[in-house]
Parts: structure tokens; sequence; C-alpha cells
């Protein structure tokens, strides 16, 4: 049986256990952004992936790689994502951001 990976980086998970309030608060938020509009879940991960690399989160992007995984988006999607970012945030952030959408799919 393949063993069950979290989308969220222990880092995150370690604070939001410290910070239940924080961890609830932005677990509703999360909820109610994606019930505001049309954009469907893997979209949604996909626009929150752009934004984890244009800020240079290694941790965010591992995470938003999982999560777009998980709610049906390839590979080559995710990868499109972050090429598409080439003219608007560059090409070395976009290559750091690439191999860590690396590091997640060498687990898969």
């Amino acid at each position: 049986m393949a063993k069950k990976i979290s989308v969220f980086p222990k880092h995150y998970s370690d604070t939001m256990a410290k910070y239940p309030k924080l961890s609830e608060a932005l677990e509703t938020l999360g909820k109610v952004v994606r019930q505001e509009g049309p954009i469907d879940a893997k979209t949604s991960h996909l626009i929150q992936l752009a934004a984890a690399a244009s800020i240079r989160s290694e941790g965010s992007v591992h995470s938003h790689t999982k999560r777009a995984l998980k709610a049906g988006a390839s590979p080559e999607e995710i990868r499109h994502a972050l090429i598409l970012l080439v003219i608007t945030i560059g090409f070395p952030t976009v290559a750091a951001a690439l191999s860590w959408v690396d590091d997640v799919l060498a687990k898969k």
C-alpha cells in the first residue's frame, strides 16, 4: 500500500498544531474564498501554485503541487502552469519552482 503523503509541509502542520484558532480561521477562510466563485479546485490550486512560485515559497509549491495532483491535475498541467510564468517572474524563479515540483513528483 502506498504511503499517505500530507499536502502540507511539516513546518506548516507543526505551526498550525501550536495555534489551533489560527488553523481554524485559515481553514475557514480557504473554504470561503473557494466557494465565492466558479473556479474549480484543480484550477484554484494551479493558480495558487503559480502564486507560490512567484514569491519563491518552496513549501507552498510543494503543498499546492500535492493539492493540484489530488484535485486531478496532471504533472504536465502543473509544469505548464509554471512555464507560463517565465516572462512574468523569470526563468531562474521558474526553474527553482520546477525543481520543487520534481521533489513532489519523485515521491509519487
